[in-house]
């Protein structure tokens, strides 16, 4: 039986069409993939998890993004600074995504306006984080929505802690940025061993009518980006819903 946490240890996925840069720094680009045809696509700026360790990058949210693109939806999978990085803690993440929201607009594809944050753990905060920035609606993915608390319960030596000192809690927590004032919706797993699963509860009812928790009971950390999982068609679909809801505001460029 497959584990879903072996996404982090798979092979690589098929290669983007192309690898974007939205800076000037080695960190600062994104992986493009879209789907076959003419167009146009609904985009899909997707963030990798990982404690915002420099261990991890985009690679294996690539297998998500290929089914994101068998489904009719082009995605960029960005890259950014992390812990273990020249200058990877907060809020260099931050300065980074908002070089690449700026450069969506020039992105080489057809893109018919209509735009989705998705984010898995850390990059769940980043999501957030972004969708508050540029009103846009996001999916978070077993989100470290509440910093602040990633930090008190694994202590001052943790990865939360080495990314997000106290004082950028404010204006880095999506919990202490509320309201969002864009649709969320959280997917968690009842079972997840890494981000607990109250966290997501906690964040839903202070975040009030703009945002949806969808529950996966029995579910773990890694099961929501992995396409091969039980759970990806609940994934996709609530991907899927946001982009309609944006579309009644969206504008084809």
């Amino acid at each position: 039986m497959r584990d879903s946490a072996d996404v982090l240890t798979d092979p690589p996925p098929p290669a983007a069409e192309a690898r974007i840069a939205y800076g000037p720094e080695p960190l600062q680009f994104g992986d493009l993939r879209v789907p076959p045809g003419d167009g146009p696509f609904p985009l899909a700026l997707v963030l990798h998890g990982g404690y915002w360790q420099a261990t991890y990058n985009l690679i294996h949210t690539g297998h998500m993004c290929e089914a994101l693109r068998e489904a009719g939806i082009a995605s960029w999978n960005v890259e950014y600074r992390r812990v273990g990085d020249p200058g990877g803690e907060w809020p260099a993440a931050g300065e980074d995504l908002e070089l690449a929201l700026a450069h969506l607009d020039r992105l080489p594809f057809a893109h018919d306006g209509r735009t989705v944050l998705v984010g898995h753990s850390a990059g769940g905060q980043l999501a957030l984080w972004a969708a508050k920035r540029a009103s846009l609606p996001v999916d978070a993915l077993a989100p470290v929505s509440d910093v602040r608390d990633a930090v008190t319960r694994r202590g001052p030596d943790s990865a939360p802690a080495r990314y997000m000192v106290p004082e950028h809690f404010a204006a880095g927590s999506p919990l202490e940025l509320l309201p969002l004032g864009v649709p969320q919706i959280l997917i968690h797993g009842t079972a997840d061993d890494s981000v607990p699963y109250e966290m997501s509860e906690r964040y839903v009812a202070a975040a009030g009518r703009d945002s949806e928790l969808i529950t996966l009971d029995g579910t773990g950390h890694f099961e929501p980006i992995d396409p091969l999982s039980a759970e990806w068609p609940t994934v996709k679909a609530a991907i899927e819903r946001l982009l309609e809801a944006h579309g009644s505001d969206a504008r084809p460029r």
